[in-house]
């Protein structure tokens, strides 16, 4: 059957902030035969995902690995530490945090929600000075997302562990870093994070599928003693077969082959280097967004994201109109507005496996699109990114 559709050439420009392109050399290594799960050679595979996540979340502790999205690491970081009833003190950086806080009600938990204009990260003096106020500690644990990514706002994990010892309060830290992880900074152990989320279709560069929950030792005695109901999620059903290499259940085979290539890869360039690469071009972004004369969503240079970019419409102007015509006219794909951003925003994501050149071409897109949406700008935001990333580059010779 032939199509309709003409063939448009070259590759298209996925600028979402997540799922992020699939690196060839991550397609091959997941182009392999299906093996036996129970069998030695997965035992390998196993054991080198497992450990390997650790250098990646920068922990000593377990790594789950969990065949599903970020949406299933959120239920089991909540079910395997906390009872029906805890109360749960979370902040309001966007539609993410908010989902999860969603998730917290409907398990039976009391997640209290600080509330925020979704133009800054977590406020650290806002966390403390509520565990200041629950005396009798009744919070049980504090979540918040490290990059919301709705917005384009981080939080700094390291100020808010710090706010909660400066409040004297054993509430459990849990972290959802699943846009930030292998993009931005990011530490569990030296953070004093208790559970960290993650997923594998941003900054690991793997197709969805995979999510994670790093853990620390106050973490598991608190699984020890938590009896929310729980089997797939359970980190118990977990650790005795991880610990030698396999999986309780069937795990997602050819995700953990692409995997173990993904924590090469990042190795290889380095994660410092990873890390400076994505704050490049998180910069370079923000510049041309300011050439162009549009305003980033994130209101505080502070917490601005190195993984992705928010950028706010000018009055009367429709997000959603822009980014079609920006995709049928340049094959560029960027994020949408999420509920209470919906048309206000669109999305330019900047992580995963990208350089210099992949970037100046989708800001290259964003810039004709705008000007082809009838959308006021100025021109120039490509070449202020140019000239940016000319500089670093003559730095770094």
């Amino acid at each position: 059957m032939v199509s309709n559709a003409a063939r448009i050439a070259g590759r298209h420009f996925l600028q979402i902030p997540g799922p992020t392109p699939v690196p060839d050399r991550i397609l091959r290594a997941m182009d392999m035969p299906t093996i036996d799960h129970r069998g030695p050679e997965f035992q390998k595979l196993g054991r080198r995902v497992l450990d390997g996540m650790k250098s990646i979340f920068k922990c000593a502790g377990p790594v789950i690995i969990y065949p599903a999205s970020g949406t299933g690491a959120w239920e089991a970081a909540l079910v395997n530490v906390l009872n029906a009833g805890d109360k749960v003190l979370m902040f309001e950086t966007g539609h993410f945090a908010t989902l999860w806080k969603n998730m917290a009600l409907k398990l039976g938990l009391q997640p209290e929600f600080i509330a925020s204009d979704w133009r800054i990260g977590t406020d650290p003096a806002a966390i403390e000075a509520r565990l200041r106020a629950d005396k009798s500690h009744e919070i049980k644990a504090v979540c918040v997302v490290h990059n919301e990514t709705s917005t384009g706002c981080i939080t700094h994990v390291g100020e808010i562990r710090k706010a909660i010892d400066a409040a004297g309060h054993p509430a459990l830290l849990m972290v959802d870093t699943i846009s930030s992880l292998a993009s931005i900074d990011y530490r569990h152990d030296e953070w004093g994070v208790d559970v960290t989320v993650s997923g594998s279709q941003k900054g690991l560069m793997l197709p969805p599928g995979l999510s994670f929950n790093a853990l620390s030792e106050k973490a598991l005695a608190a699984a020890r003693a938590s009896t929310m109901p729980k089997l797939f999620w359970s980190w118990e059903e977990m650790l005795p077969h991880n610990k030698n290499g396999f999986f309780p259940y069937t795990p997602g085979t050819n995700l953990l082959y692409g995997l173990a290539e993904a924590i090469d890869m990042l190795h290889e360039e380095g994660l410092e280097n990873v890390f400076a690469r994505h704050d490049r071009h998180a910069e370079a972004t923000r510049r041309a967004v300011t050439a162009w004369g549009l305003e980033i969503l994130c209101r505080e240079p502070k917490y601005y994201s190195s993984s992705l970019t928010a950028v706010l419409m000018p009055e009367g102007q429709n997000a959603d109109d822009f980014r079609r015509i920006a995709l049928e006219k340049f094959d560029i794909s960027l994020g949408t507005g999420l509920t209470k951003l919906a048309g206000r925003v669109f999305r330019i994501g900047h992580l995963g496996d990208t350089n210099d050149l992949t970037i100046l071409g989708a800001l290259a897109g964003v810039e004709m699109g705008l000007g082809l949406a009838g959308v006021p700008h100025k021109k120039g935001g490509v070449q202020a990114a140019m000239d940016y990333l000319a500089a670093q580059a003559k730095k770094a010779a």
